[in-house]
């Protein structure tokens, strides 16, 4: 009778134990995870993202949650509407969200009229089989999906700062090679070999040559949220909005809603967030680049050198940042051209804690 109840204990233990890693598993979790990473300190962001998973939210919500908040404060002028004008004196949206489970994307690209960037990007990835709108059509979309609209997207301050850049001969700006090369258009190719640059650096090509001009990318006239989440089942999403380069030429797409360069991310793995010149770092998708380095066994510090290294070897005067976040929580930064900082915040802080990247 004793060996038959000994066999029936272990027999239920065995049963039991699967049960018991399980919980195991979900406590270690709970005690590592949510957690909340965003370029720059854009600290109520990122308070907005940890209210929200750490109420329960899954990671996409919170990513939402935290982006939008950056767009209602109008983060540094640069995310949202009302900042970043381009050469018409216009603002437009560019935004992106992904989730890490099922590699769904939705993002928008050049949007007017609509202010809400990164809900309007869940919109795409919601209620269509697309992975980016761009222009009115995601304006349209946006709007027909229940978003306000349409609205001005300038303000005071935009329009005042592209008045000041009209008067200043639209300098600075994104063209090259044109002329003229140093007052407003309409602009024409020029095919010559004119140097009005002085110091500019040049090369010979066929049609003449080719123009570099001084980067016009800085923490105060382009900058990019870009955040990651990881919320208390261990799931990971990205999401990104800016309004881009200010004085851009109309119709320019940065690198905001591209997935792989702003932002990418893979349960498996991590995730990664991205700002800076994002018409050179698009060219090397940094962050598919560094969630890829995280799987072939880099630590996010490594990964994120790795990827900034890439670029700054083709072009070495772009500025731009990374910010890695493997799976587990563990996080790194790195940068070139600038001092970067990046916002966490987990189950063991208080508050959200900014972290300096020297280049």
């Amino acid at each position: 009778m004793a060996r038959i109840d000994l066999l029936t204990f272990v027999s239920t233990l065995l049963l039991f134990l699967p049960l018991l890693t399980v919980a195991d598993a979900e406590l270690v979790k709970s005690e590592k995870f949510p957690v909340v990473v965003s370029t720059w300190p854009f600290l109520e962001a990122v308070r907005a993202a940890w209210r929200a998973v750490d109420s329960g939210s899954s990671a996409v919500e919170a990513v939402v949650e935290g982006c939008s908040a950056c767009e209602e404060l109008r983060c540094d002028g640069t995310v949202g509407p009302g900042g970043s004008p381009d050469e018409n004196g216009e603002t437009m949206i560019d935004a992106l969200v992904m989730d890490g489970v099922t590699m769904e994307v939705g993002a928008v690209a050049a949007m007017r009229y609509v202010k809400d960037g990164i809900r309007a990007a869940l919109l795409v990835m919601k209620y269509s089989q697309h992975t980016l709108l761009s222009g009115e059509g995601a304006s349209a979309f946006s709007i027909s999906m229940g978003l306000p609209g349409p609205m001005n997207l300038s303000s005071p301050e935009s329009v005042k700062k592209w008045s000041d850049w009209k008067e200043n001969q639209c300098q600075p700006n994104f063209r090259k090679n044109v002329v003229p090369a140093n007052d407003c258009g309409p602009y024409k190719p020029n095919n010559g070999a004119m140097n009005v640059f002085g110091d500019k650096r040049t090369e010979s090509c066929e049609m003449g040559e080719i123009e570099y001009r001084p980067p016009l990318v800085g923490p105060h006239n382009h900058d990019t949220i870009s955040m990651a989440v990881i919320d208390k089942m261990g799931h990971i999403a990205v999401g990104t909005s800016t309004n881009g380069a200010t004085y851009k030429i109309p119709g320019r797409v940065g690198d905001g809603p591209i997935v792989g360069s702003s932002a990418y991310a893979d349960d498996e793995v991590g995730g990664c967030g991205a700002t800076g010149d994002g018409d050179t770092m698009m060219r090397f998708l940094p962050c598919y680049q560094v969630v890829e380095s995280m799987r072939q066994g880099m630590k996010p510090e490594e990964a994120a050198k790795d990827a900034i290294s890439r670029i700054a070897r083709k072009f070495p005067d772009f500025v731009g940042a990374v910010v890695a976040v493997d799976k587990n929580g563990s996080h790194a930064g790195a940068c070139h051209g600038w001092t970067f900082q990046y916002s966490v915040q987990n189950p063991d802080m208080d508050d959200v804690q900014v972290f300096t990247v020297l280049p």
